[in-house]
């Protein structure tokens, strides 16, 4: 009887890429340099990677993410040692605050120079030590499929985010024996908890209000979100990274809250005996709102990340577990009826501040309002740069399950939009895909048009054009007397920028040219772009 030998002989840049392959990777955004040429060499023969050439590693972080949001995959970097790098470090902060799962490979100088300042040498795994999940540093080709495989058990499980996988050069180039590989099979994000005391409180409380955050759209659980406040007739309002979880045309719906949110999300949390925090973080951007009120007696939290628990507010009760799980058991063993004050609340929504026009000039609410009557029948996936525009986004376009919006959340990464819609676009090239995007913020990302183009995306990026950093220019006028310095801006003419790319354009400066750009844009294959040039003191 002849047995298979199960041991092979490679060479390691070879044992990485098959290994990527063999963890489930088909898509790798990246830019080459010397380090890893023999990892771009192995890629050459490897057709089940798709490689997207992006033209700044700080795009490919965000890329990554866009289409790990999108997916529900790990997203995967590849970059050189050094400046290529600690390039990556925005968006693996981006991708740490807001929780989604990332491998970042990086390429490292020669084992034996590593500490001796050599050329294009960086401490990545020091400098990122802070803002990733854990970070890791291979220095021999026999720890690379364990490494990888352990690497990715790492961002995928629990609350997900990133992980750098530092790759010193020489791996690449040992040829070492290696045996058929396994995967690590994936950890469960199951834990057992006891509801009574949770379900105790809830039937207790008298006006009770739920607060979905991102980590119910990280557990897919918004069917189960949907059950349970419609079972029970709870309102419900979400942070900015909750947008879409709960459909907002549904009565139960308050709002956002916040500094930016809407006051009746605000204020129902107040009136409130209880708060239901599913998987928000309460960050200063909310808390600032309740200075003058204390939330932690009546604050029950439910996250899977154990360090998230009372971080910013001390919580009376606790649930360390997955949002659908929780949500799938709370619903098979809660009763109870909260219409009284549902209905009693609804008056709440009055308080909200309609939009309102300052100047005869195009402004920002009524582009966003357009796009999103535009595309309501339409299967589209927005995105968004940060700035005035993301709140008039988040303010002005209807979500829901279906209709997402891809936003930096913690980390407030102006130029994350531009390149999360790239990597939306690669993980769903038949959806619409939509990025709303400042004047300022797009221009920290424009020459990713190069890689819309050769890649062939259909993405439709929405310019409100106002000439200053807006969001800046706002706070200046609150906090610094109209002392605007510095915040006035010149742009390039996005038109003429677009030809040079290759990519439509057409530019609109009043309400009743809006429909036809927007069919145009819509009815045109590929990258297009809409400069709206909009009222430059609007106020959110």
């Amino acid at each position: 009887m002849i047995v298979e030998n199960k041991i092979k002989t490679k060479k390691g840049a070879k044992i990485l890429i098959e290994t990527l392959k063999s963890l489930g990777v088909d898509t790798i955004f990246g830019y080459p340099g010397g380090i890893v040429l023999d990892l771009y060499n192995e890629l050459y023969d490897c057709p089940e990677i798709k490689h997207v050439l992006v033209r700044h590693e700080q795009s490919a972080v965000h890329a990554a993410e866009g289409y790990a949001r999108v997916s529900g995959k790990c997203g995967v970097v590849l970059v050189t040692s050094g400046p290529g790098a600690t390039n990556t470090v925005s968006g693996i902060v981006n991708a740490y605050l807001d929780g989604y799962p990332l491998i970042v490979l990086t390429g490292q100088v020669m084992k034996g120079l590593i500490g001796k300042d050599a050329f294009q040498e960086a401490d990545i795994c020091d400098i990122t030590k802070s803002c990733t999940k854990k970070t890791y540093q291979i220095t021999s080709a026999e720890d690379i499929q364990s490494t990888l495989s352990e690497a990715m058990q790492t961002a995928m499980s629990g609350k997900k985010g990133p992980v750098v996988v530092d790759l010193v050069k020489d791996i690449f180039s040992q040829v070492v024996e290696i045996e058929n590989f396994e995967p690590i099979s994936q950890k469960s994000d199951s834990v057992n908890f006891d509801l009574n005391t949770i379900i105790s409180r809830i039937t207790s409380s008298k006006r009770p209000v739920i607060v979905s955050g991102g980590g119910v759209k990280h557990s897919g659980a918004e069917a189960e979100l949907y059950e349970f406040a419609k079972k029970t007739n709870i309102p419900v309002v979400d942070t900015m990274m909750g947008l879409g979880t709960y459909p907002q045309n549904d009565e139960n719906y308050f709002g956002m809250i916040g500094i930016f949110g809407d006051k009746s999300a605000n204020q129902i949390i107040k009136d409130s005996d209880l708060i239901l925090s599913l998987g928000a973080r309460f960050n200063d951007r909310i808390t600032c709102m309740f200075k003058d009120v204390d939330l932690s007696e009546k604050f029950i939290q439910v996250d899977i990340n154990p360090n998230e628990i009372s971080k910013n507010i001390l919580a009376s009760d606790f649930v360390v577990a997955d949002i659908k799980q929780f949500l799938s058991e709370l619903n098979d063993k809660v009763c109870i009826d909260f219409s009284k004050w549902l209905v009693s609340a609804e008056s709440l929504k009055s308080l909200n501040t309609p939009n309102k026009k300052t100047t005869n000039q195009l402004h920002s609410f009524e582009v966003i309002s357009k796009i999103d009557e535009f595309t309501k029948d339409k299967d589209v996936i927005f995105t968004s740069e940060v700035g005035q525009h993301q709140l008039w986004a988040a303010r002005n376009l209807t979500f829901c399950k279906d209709r997402q919006i891809l936003m930096s959340g913690g980390s407030g990464t102006m130029g994350f939009g531009f390149p999360a819609a790239i990597g939306a676009s690669v993980a769903e090239p038949d959806k619409n895909i939509v990025c709303i995007a400042g004047d300022g913020s797009f221009q920290m990302g424009l020459h990713e048009l190069a890689t819309c183009v050769e890649n062939n995306l259909n993405i439709k990026i929405m310019i409100l054009n106002n000439g200053y950093l807006g969001m800046v220019r706002q706070l200046q006028e609150k906090l610094c007397d109209g002392r605007y310095s510095q915040t006035k801006i010149s742009n390039p003419d996005f038109l003429t920028l677009a030809k040079s790319y290759g990519v439509n354009a057409i530019r609109v400066s009043s309400v009743d040219e809006i429909d036809a750009a927007l069919s145009k844009a819509f009815s045109t294959d590929g990258t297009f772009i809409i400069d709206f040039v909009v009222e430059p003191m609007e106020l959110l």
